[in-house]
């Protein structure tokens, strides 16, 4: 046994790197298995935890993260803790207004894996849903017996000084000496009985307890999950309908299965050797193609030093030059109107000219100093510097070179150039932005978004920027009632493509507004029928039409189908869209307020009309033309792929001028405040119709179907996390 010691402690320490926690990066204590089948440290894993939740309380702000010295989380962990908290904070929000939740709903509990990178979804239960890995445990105590193998475990029963044990119970959980195991485990009694090992600090319970039912004891391995599991799991629990099988089957399943693929790797063990060498060269030749790639990149930045410098060189001569003239023309304006003083120059010489009493010889002079006396005259009225002092001229203007520059990277050796699907991208409560590239080979690794607002004022655009490891990215944190222009690029590894064509979306005129349709308040449950969600309605066309055609004889409508939304607008300004069918017969959408709710249910406008009226003696439609004014509500019809606009008495006579093609997505603008409401064509943002309304009561979402017709609310854009399978 002696022997084995030293080769037992070689190969336990090569194995060290699958004992270190992926999170504190320390050897594993009292480790968790996650559901995605990677071990994690307990204390580590309820670190994380409230990092997530020190996030979620502060808005993900950075101050929250440094939760704990001991663990080190990695950038983008923290990214994915600040995206969980996002996402989390905007299901909330939205589940206030207009959604009627229930509070015994479980919630599950999103954990960031520093192992795998995933968000991994653990259930009701959180971290008392986890199982504890007692074999890595033991494993891992075996490793540090090796590495410290001088250091005795001492007793923990012994008076002072403590004698080294020699054993340790498992079931009293404590090591002994050989004196103090007498004492405590004397003959004839039950303790006698249990059970002990050679010293060690690893214990471990006998029997493996469900975490779900914590008197149970798992028996049975799920199929489905990965995972133990007890009799009360298969039977009433969330394993009722999985595949399960008896532990003792699963241990001699996964133990053969383990066996022969260690068995395999043993064999392979030259082919891994050469592996390894071919690694090794690959090492090398990557170290010196990186050193031969950095000599290139180096030489090209100094080519383009050597063409900053000569410009810059160039650029100060010729500021220098131009200061020199100025300065010397400027001197010498100082040195003439210093002439000009009394006693000075041209002035103290006019004045010893005066003294000449001789007229000849006076004459002779005066009439050439006049004429210079005349011109300083003259430059007094109108004084004017000999130069300019501005050097505006001498501006570089670097700004196209500083986007050429920011631009700069490798060639991109084919790496195509992404394109923003302006029919997947769409601008609701966020932008949802997709893109693709054209080929399927040599796709990026990452993706780079960059938006801004577009603002005629500013003269300098400020590009925000995020990466995206997929082909789609919601971006929030947009203003209202503003455009903004979107493009992408790709990288891979440090080679980049060029930037994509700038699409352009606009925001919604005000913030969006969450609701559903009500079940409830005069629904029709024979014509109407709704999704579960309630976020989609269909008026069909079946029997109980047919029945109520029968009257057509006698000039009667058949009538609408209302609904309304279940929560309604107080006061602000709100914004939602929605979609209807092109097969649609007839649609109505608009607005009512709660008090005349009861008169929309119960109005008999679209019953009956003037017009088909066998005793009004009318044949035309000169009766309905302000049939809407006298509504309920505000709505304006669609139907046959076409949005009617209301008529007024101002509008054109000509029913051609008022009707437009359908949009793909309507929208609905209420201002509570300013008293209007306004149609939008939701896929640009454009107003097509605006008009007053009575907000006095609450306002509800209206709609109006007859026929066959449907309509579909707007969804909100959100970020859905990516569906993974493991196959452990």
């Amino acid at each position: 046994m002696e022997g084995d010691r030293p080769e037992s402690a070689v190969a336990i320490k090569g194995i060290e790197r699958e004992l270190i926690c992926p999170a504190c990066k320390e050897l594993f204590t009292h480790p968790l298995i996650l559901p995605c089948q990677h071990n994690v440290c307990h204390k580590c894993v309820k670190e994380i935890l409230f990092a997530f939740e020190d996030s979620f309380a502060d808005g993900g702000s950075e101050s929250s993260n440094q939760s704990s010295p001991r663990i080190r989380i990695s950038a983008s962990s923290m990214d994915r803790i600040d995206r969980i908290s996002r996402s989390a904070s905007q299901r909330r929000s939205f589940g206030w207004r207009g959604r009627k939740r229930n509070s015994l709903t479980p919630r599950s509990t999103l954990f960031p894996c520093p192992g795998c990178q995933r968000d991994i979804d653990l259930g009701e239960r959180g971290i008392n849903g986890l199982f504890r890995n007692f074999t890595l445990e033991t494993i891992v105590e075996r490793y540090r017996q090796a590495a410290r193998a001088a250091i005795a475990i001492m007793c923990d029963f012994c008076k002072p000084p403590p004698q080294e044990s020699t054993k340790s119970c498992m079931d009293c959980s404590a090591s002994y000496c050989n004196e103090c195991f007498k004492i405590h485990h004397p003959w004839g009694t039950l303790k006698a009985q249990h059970e002990y090992v050679g010293p060690t600090t690893n214990f471990r319970p006998k029997i493996l307890m469900c975490p779900e039912h914590e008197m149970e004891r798992v028996n049975m391995y799920c199929e489905i999950c990965r995972r133990p599991v007890c009799h009360l799991c298969k039977l009433g629990g969330c394993h009722a309908n999985h595949r399960v099988t008896t532990m003792s089957t699963a241990y001699k399943t996964l133990k053969e299965k383990l066996s022969k693929d260690i068995e395999y790797l043993i064999s392979k063990e030259s082919q891994v050797k050469a592996h390894i060498t071919q690694l090794d060269l690959l090492l090398k030749e990557t170290e010196c193609n990186s050193e031969r790639a950095k000599q290139e990149a180096s030489q090209s930045f100094e080519k383009l030093y050597h063409v900053l410098e000569e410009k810059k060189s160039a650029a100060l001569r010729a500021i220098e030059t131009s200061k020199n003239i100025r300065l010397e023309k400027l001197q010498t304006q100082v040195e003439e109107y210093q002439g000009l003083l009394e006693n000075n120059g041209l002035v103290g010489y006019a004045q010893e000219v005066l003294k000449e009493t001789d007229p000849s010889c006076f004459v002779q002079t005066a009439k050439q100093l006049h004429v210079r006396i005349q011109k300083a005259t003259e430059s007094l009225k109108t004084f004017r510097p000999a130069a300019e002092t501005t050097f505006e001229d001498f501006v570089v203007d670097i700004a196209k070179q500083e986007d050429i520059l920011g631009d700069l990277s490798f060639h991109s050796n084919g790496l195509e150039i992404p394109e923003i699907n302006e029919e997947q991208s769409r601008m609701y409560n966020q932008a949802l932005i997709s893109w693709e590239c054209p080929g399927k080979t040599d796709s990026a690794d990452i993706y780079v978004l960059e938006y801004h607002k577009l603002n005629r004022e500013e003269e300098n655009v400020t590009w925000q920027k995020t990466e995206v490891c997929g082909k789609s990215k919601v971006v929030s944190d947009l203003d209202d009632d503003s455009s903004y222009a979107f493009r992408v690029r790709g990288y891979k590894g440090s080679i980049c493509s060029p930037w994509s064509r700038e699409v352009i979306l606009r925001t919604p005129p005000a913030p969006v507004f969450s609701f559903l349709f009500d079940d409830k308040c005069g629904y029709n449950n024979e014509h109407l029928q709704l999704n579960p969600r309630r976020t989609s309605v269909e008026s069909r066309a079946g029997f109980p039409l047919l029945l109520g055609s029968e009257r057509l004889q006698v000039g009667c409508y058949t009538t609408l189908d209302y609904i309304i939304g279940d929560t309604g607008i107080a006061k602000g300004k709100h914004f939602w869209a929605f979609r209807v069918e092109a097969y649609s017969y007839l649609v109505k959408v608009g607005v009512v307020p709660s008090n005349k709710i009861q008169k929309l249910f119960h109005s008999t406008h679209d019953v009956t009309s003037p017009r088909y009226e066998q005793d009004s003696g009318h044949d035309s439609g000169s009766e309905d033309a302000f049939f809407d004014s006298s509504q309920p509500c505000t709505l304006v019809t669609l139907g046959m792929k076409k949005f009617f606009i209301p008529t007024t008495p101002a509008a054109l006579k000509d029913p051609a001028s008022r009707i437009l093609p359908l949009p793909s997505c309507l929208g609905i603008c209420l201002d509570c405040d300013r008293g209007r409401v306004g149609f939008y064509d939701a896929g640009r943002m454009k107003c097509l119709y605006e008009c007053e309304v009575d907000c006095s009561g609450i306002m509800y979402p209206a709609f109006a179907l007859m026929g066959g017709a449907a309509v579909h609310l707007e969804e909100a854009a959100t970020a859905k996390y990516r569906e993974y399978n493991d196959d452990i």
